[in-house]
């Protein structure tokens, strides 16, 4: 009997001991655990990277039902360069660093510049962009001269924002003036504000403020509050992992080309706008587009084309006049020649459902002429350029963008060689010989301008 309660002291301490060991390791252990330790593979393993975002203009929306914006479409390319999907959370602008700290998302990607306080909260990516900040009033609310002249001045931004922290070094610096925080209002709803005048002044870096200057010609971008500022991802501080892949993807996109086309597919030229050029639009759109719409969407749709930027090219041809001709006599509303309307097979171009027929009829021929470029979006810029002028001179602008080592699948790189079609050196070695090549970049700009109006006006 003494011998078993001996046996079961032994075992009881043994017990004890080895309970105390695991206590002690599990503690090791949890000091030590980094949720964050292997969050690449766990990305893959759940076959989805959950991006943290606001909706915004140059960031993310919805447009026919699929999503779109600069910074979407730069993240699904991470998740294709991870090869995973890509899950959307719009939190709202305040919850974004919240719900990055508490793992309900994997990254942030809005337009963040990198600031002294979020440096404390986040680590950064390496930066994509590179923007300033800028006042933004009305064309009837005197333009501050400079920083000093903000004295006595009110201005509205969103809280937690660079433009925050901006207006905060500005005050220390000793210039007197107000400012108004709000919580989660994106800096669109401040700029229209701006435009119907229920405030005089907001602030928003150039590429946000040249945007939004397309659906609200009556805004002006004013002084510049600082030097350049830059963009950048953000991750969690303990996730040192995903901020190395992410970093590599960055490098990845500057390296061929990816970063640039997505940039130039959303930014490019938007400061070359003219507020009055715009005005005029917005307002044929009330007055003009309504007797073509029915005919231009009918149109579209046997081709699959977008109506609002078959809306967009008519326009640019036309300003959707009828009876529009041109110094080299094309006529109507989509500027056809006389022997594109008969091939078409229409009888008279002057006649705006004929025109419209047989321009887009055309267009999609010019379309097909690309079917072998992978990228739908390409397509239609090649095809809008050929129809601009002439799909001759299309091919041979791809042919000197290959000649030159550059990727002649992509737009891009045409905006660079078509306008070489101009110069003796290169039309004179050519097919189709000396072109206006400057002449379908800008139109398609344009184009691109009034197809991105016509877009918003459904989230406006």
């Amino acid at each position: 009997m003494k011998k078993f309660f001996v046996n079961y002291f032994i075992l009881i301490l043994l017990l004890g001991l080895c309970s105390f060991f695991i206590f002690l390791c599990v503690k090791i252990h949890h000091k030590d655990f980094n949720p964050y330790r292997d969050s690449v593979e766990k990305i893959k393993k759940t076959g989805a990277l959950r991006l943290i975002t606001t909706n915004g203009i140059n960031t993310y929306y919805q447009y026919n039902g699929d999503p779109s914006g600069f910074e979407y479409d730069l993240a699904r390319e991470f998740a294709n360069f991870l090869n995973v999907d890509l899950d959307i959370i719009t939190p709202g602008w305040n919850n974004m660093v919240p719900f990055l700290e508490q793992g309900k998302g994997d990254f942030i990607a809005s337009g963040l510049a990198i600031t002294k306080e979020k440096l404390e909260k986040v680590n950064f990516s390496i930066p994509y962009m590179t923007v300033q900040q800028r006042i933004i009033h009305h064309k009837l609310i005197l333009n501050p001269k400079n920083i000093e002249d903000l004295a006595n001045r009110i201005v509205h931004v969103r809280r937690g924002t660079s433009y925050h922290s901006r207006l905060k070094e500005i005050e220390t610096s000793g210039v007197k003036f107000n400012y108004i925080l709000h919580n989660n209002l994106p800096t669109e709803e401040l700029i229209r504000m701006v435009n119907t005048r229920q405030i005089k002044f907001t602030i928003a870096n150039n590429t946000v403020a040249y945007l939004n200057q397309r659906h609200y010609p009556d805004i002006r971008v004013g002084i510049p509050l600082q030097k350049k500022e830059h963009l950048a991802w953000a991750v969690n501080k303990k996730d040192s992992h995903l901020l190395e892949q992410m970093n590599k993807f960055f490098l990845y996109a500057n390296q061929t080309g990816l970063l640039k086309q997505i940039s130039d597919k959303y930014y490019a030229d938007i400061e070359n706008i003219d507020p009055f050029d715009l005005k005029k639009f917005h307002q044929r759109i009330r007055t003009r587009l309504p007797r073509y719409k029915k005919i231009i969407i009918e149109e579209s749709m046997k081709y699959n084309f977008d109506w609002r930027l078959m809306a967009a090219a008519i326009y640019q041809e036309s300003h959707f006049n009828s009876n529009a001709k041109s110094f080299t006599n094309v006529r109507g509303l989509m500027q056809l020649t006389m022997d594109t309307a008969e091939e078409m097979g229409i009888e008279d171009r002057l006649i705006p459902s004929q025109s419209i027929k047989a321009g887009i009829k055309y267009l999609d021929k010019m379309v097909k002429k690309f079917d072998y470029l992978k990228d739908d979006y390409e397509k239609i810029l090649f095809a809008l350029a050929s129809y601009n002028i002439g799909y001759g001179h299309v091919l041979d602008a791809i042919q000197i963008a290959r000649d030159m080592g550059m990727d002649e699948t992509k737009w891009q790189n045409l905006k660079t060689t078509l306008p070489l079609l101009s110069k003796s050196k290169y039309y004179e070695k050519t097919r189709y010989g000396f072109a206006r090549g400057w002449e379908p970049v800008q139109y398609i700009a344009r184009i691109l301008t009034y197809f991105d109006i016509l877009k918003q006006k459904d989230i406006h």
